[in-house]
């Protein structure tokens, strides 16, 4: 585990240092078993004054907080409403695709942040989609679901944009290949939703620049331009 060297970080550590030093002991090996402290999680903090150390995670935190004031706005939100809000973008957060387990387009179960937290992915209920309504006529609960719809719909964009290479003057990227497993952007996608495929075929033009591929999801087979697709972080 990473941090920054904020004092709330160092006491969090110190304490946590402690705790392991007390379930390591002899005394409590003996009474419950060595195998309770064999997994232990190192706990490592970054040199004070240096943020720009923690380039991968501040710029996600940068991200988050840009959309949440975003579609927060001027919106004056009680403590529970909050919670319920910043909840629900925690779920958003921790549904993104890390890689998958399996080749198949039939079962492409992604491994994610959430599996790491409670061994099982996240769902999301159904709710009509509000984006468009106006703020006059909404109950305080359809209030909440529309800023976490519009908070995903704008960090689920900027997300699958970071995911694509992207080629800088004279600088040319790999064309994408047969068997690369993509996300697949749709601005119509509901909250925890990714739409994932395997790539079958592509297409290139007469220069050798790949720029349509054809994609095989659980649905079906699609021809989809290359800036649709988003190969996953691992890959």
């Amino acid at each position: 585990m990473y941090s920054d060297n904020g004092t709330n970080f160092i006491a969090t550590k110190n304490m946590l240092d402690e705790l392991y030093k007390f379930l390591n002991s002899p005394e409590f090996v003996q009474t419950y078993g060595k195998e309770m402290v064999d997994n232990r999680i190192s706990w490592k903090t970054l040199p004070p004054a240096a943020p720009h150390m923690a380039g991968i995670w501040e710029r996600a935190v940068r991200s988050v907080k840009t959309h949440l004031y975003k579609v927060i706005g001027c919106q004056i939100l009680t403590f529970e409403e909050l919670t319920t809000v910043l909840t629900q973008i925690e779920a958003l957060l921790n549904s993104r695709p890390l890689c998958v387990l399996s080749n198949d387009p039939n079962d492409l179960e992604p491994l994610t942040p959430a599996h790491f937290l409670k061994m099982t992915p996240l769902h999301h209920l159904p709710s009509v989609q509000l984006e468009e309504d106006r703020l006059t006529r909404l109950s305080r609960f359809q209030l909440l679901d529309q800023m976490v719809q519009s908070f995903w719909k704008r960090w689920s964009l900027e997300y699958l944009n970071s995911l694509q290479e992207k080629s800088k003057w004279n600088k040319s990227i790999e064309n994408l290949a047969v068997g690369t497993v993509v996300l697949i952007k749709d601005e119509n996608a509901i909250p925890l939703h990714w739409k994932l495929g395997v790539v079958q075929e592509v297409h290139p033009g007469s220069d050798g620049v790949v720029r349509v591929a054809t994609v095989k999801t659980k649905s079906g087979v699609y021809k989809r331009p290359v800036v649709k697709l988003c190969p996953l972080p691992t890959q």
